[in-house]
């Protein structure tokens, strides 16, 4: 089987990386996959994340004004599919482009779409999104199978060739997490999607009656430090904020639990992380990955969405309850088995091989 992936880049700190670097490898070492991944501008060059040696990598410059850029995208895949000669080809690129490629690129190889985001990242009313999820829409019916994180995505798409299979551990852990840290971990990349305004508001209130509690951000910072800056207007003595870190399976193992702040999720990858360490997780019910993990007062608490009261407060019921807090991060360990990588890469073998017996 050789299987061609086309993405931005590889070489970011994000849960796509992360993910694509475990599953091409484990096909490629395990399934004897014949592996290519597909990147613009020299983007897997110094990678984040650990790739098989095994992996082929191409680089498709692309570059100058939107015609320009859009002319050497084209062309440059087109000239990689014809040398990789793949039997499927899967696209991971959320932007609207990717949509766009089983009717650009000439090729005999089934074509997959990998879509790692939730479509109300892009619910903007303005023209541009308006056009993004129009054009999104229109060209589903393209891709052989069009692959999303969890059964809520399928709800989102309404296309019959629309299937999930949830991201994958990206480790395991055998350490043993007692929950007397007093730290609370959050770990994502700057963004307004994210909501880090949402969790600074929620985190004021807190920080004045549990000083002896931190809350740590581990995340891409933003050029302008937007939520770095507000916090220092907050006065927050007790919110610190760190650039992406390789052994972010330790910080887990340092924290009392996890707080995920985030208006839209695709899935959720640092809930399935955090849960593997034994951490329980707080998170906004948002859509569309946190309900499909998190067990509602079983290993974690799902609350309304940017709801900050609601968030605070059970934040402040696992800080005040450390019993409740380790009963809840058994559980959480327990229940987060059912991504184990092996397991979700069979899934993804199953799948490759329906589409090359043409089913």
């Amino acid at each position: 089987m050789r299987l061609l992936y086309i993405t931005n880049g590889i070489n970011g700190s994000g849960g796509l990386e992360r993910v694509l670097s475990i599953k091409a490898s484990l096909l490629a070492e395990k399934y004897n996959y014949t592996i290519g991944i597909l990147v613009l501008n020299d983007a897997h060059k110094n990678p984040f994340y650990d790739f098989s040696p095994a992996i082929s990598f191409f680089s498709v410059p692309a570059q100058g004004n939107p015609l320009s850029y859009l002319k050497a995208y084209k062309k440059g895949i087109q000239k990689v599919v014809d040398t990789f000669n793949a039997d499927i080809i899967s696209v991971c690129d959320d932007g609207l482009k990717g949509f766009f490629l089983p009717k650009w690129i000439k090729t005999n190889a089934k074509w997959i779409y990998e879509r790692h985001a939730s479509i109300h990242l892009n619910t903007g009313n303005d023209w541009k999104s308006k056009l993004k999820r129009k054009g999104m829409f229109s060209q589903i019916h393209n891709f052989d199978k069009f692959v999303v994180l969890t059964a809520s995505n399928i709800a989102e798409w309404k296309k019959e060739n629309v299937i999930a299979i949830p991201n994958l551990l990206s480790f395991q852990s055998n350490k043993t997490n007692d929950l007397e840290s007093k730290n609370i971990i959050v770990v994502g990349s700057h963004s307004w999607n994210k909501g880090y305004d949402l969790l600074i508001k929620a985190w004021k209130e807190i920080e004045k009656s549990y000083t002896n509690w931190s809350l740590t951000i581990y995340g891409k910072i933003d050029k302008e430090e937007t939520f770095i800056h507000m916090a220092k207007k907050e006065k927050l003595q007790n919110m610190h904020f760190h650039p992406p870190v390789s052994n972010i399976q330790e910080k887990y193992l340092e924290s009392a639990f996890l707080v995920l702040p985030s208006r839209s999720e695709g899935f959720g990858m640092v809930l399935i992380e955090a849960m593997e360490c034994g951490l329980p997780c707080v998170s906004f019910d948002c859509p569309s990955g946190p309900r499909d993990i998190i067990k509602e007062g079983e290993d974690g608490f799902l609350v309304a969405p940017e709801d900050t009261e609601a968030l605070a407060e059970k934040m402040i019921y696992l800080i005040e309850n450390p019993e409740k807090r380790k009963e809840m991060g058994i559980k959480a360990k327990k229940n987060v088995q059912r991504f184990q990588a092996e397991s979700i890469v069979a899934d993804w073998h199953a799948l490759f091989q329906d589409l090359a017996r043409g089913n």
